[in-house]
């Protein structure tokens, strides 16, 4: 999608909306970098509906502003559950950065000396890694509360091209009324996909396709419907509750690797053994560290580009509702 192309009328804006909702389509991953495309579009979306609103001349002091800023807000909120989670998520990689790095010095410093990595060294790692596994599923929970108290905006949705095209309340403020409703559906949309990923699957919320017919408006519902089902396909294929993202299930599963190599050490007394079997052992450990330190990285680049986009996000929102306040304020 051209990211600098300009909404000139409702027609366009629609046009721009699905377009975004298609490439999400063919650009489907259940890795980080799909999440920021995500993001992207929303805030795309976003900023081409603060254009439009003033290419449309709408009436000073009509309840379109209300609107508008109700919207804002309640995107504003979520954002800050996304944050509020991704922060937790920092802190999970980071204690994951902890424990590879005290094992690093371990095995660098007793590479000729294998008795530097012993059952009690071993234990004490595995203590380690058992905590940051505990506070990974409070994280979880904490993940899911939030979403049930602060984002329960997310659970509804409505893809219905009869309301949005026959209802007459809709073609108010020169078709700005119908073009918000489109954009809280997007928007919750989007949003949930998110939350889902990064902060508590949750499912997500249902549409309703009133027709298979495409009128005035309606092309984004196909669009929408078409990337939730597939969406909803792989959410289901994985089976899992929880956060989805690809980046977090791969930490999960190396440090669950790691954790079974030193537990074997522990169980079988590797210390003790023959030299050239301490030696496969240490290699085996290394071989496992490399690859949760290197899982923990393509996390951490993630998430700092998702908080970093989430930040500009608010800077964009911010600007976009002092604009529409200045111009009703000078007009």
């Amino acid at each position: 999608m051209d990211h600098s192309s300009s909404t000139c009328s409702v027609n366009d804006f629609y046009d721009i909306l699905t377009r975004g909702l298609d490439e999400l389509n063919d650009s489907f991953t259940s890795n980080i970098e799909f999440l920021q495309k995500v993001l992207s579009f929303l805030r795309c979306f976003h900023s081409e509906l603060t254009v439009l609103v003033q290419k449309l001349h709408l009436p000073v002091g009509e309840k379109w502003l209300d609107e508008y800023m109700d919207e804002s807000s309640r995107i504003w909120e979520a954002c800050h559950v996304l944050k509020s989670c991704l922060s937790a998520i920092e802190t999970y990689y980071i204690n994951g950065f902890n424990i590879a790095s005290s094992l690093d010095i371990i095995i660098i410093g007793g590479y000729d000396d294998h008795h530097h990595l012993t059952r009690h060294v071993s234990r004490q790692v595995i203590r380690a890694i058992n905590g940051c596994q505990r506070e990974f599923i409070g994280l979880e929970e904490e993940n899911k509360r939030m979403v049930e108290t602060r984002a329960q905006h997310l659970s509804s949705i409505r893809f219905d091209d009869k309301i949005i095209n026959v209802s007459s309340k809709y073609n108010g403020f020169h078709g700005f009324r119908g073009v918000l409703y489109a954009m809280k559906n997007v928007n919750t949309f989007l949003l949930s996909i998110l939350i889902n990923a990064l902060v508590h699957n949750n499912g997500l919320p249902e549409s309703s396709m009133a027709g298979s017919h495409v009128v005035f408006g309606s092309s984004f519902m196909v669009s929408a419907s078409r990337l939730q089902e597939r969406i909803a396909n792989e959410m289901e294929s994985a089976g899992e509750k929880g956060i989805m993202v690809n980046e977090l299930r791969t930490v999960k599963i190396n440090m669950g690797e790691l954790k079974y190599e030193l537990e074997k050490i522990v169980k079988y007394d590797e210390e003790a053994s023959s030299s050239s079997s301490a030696s496969s052992q240490v290699e085996m450990i290394k071989e496992k560290v490399d690859n949760f330190k290197n899982s923990l990285g393509l996390l951490k680049c993630g998430v700092e580009a998702i908080i970093g986009q989430v930040d500009d996000f608010f800077d964009e929102i911010v600007e976009g509702r002092k604009k529409l306040l200045d111009i009703c304020t000078h007009r």
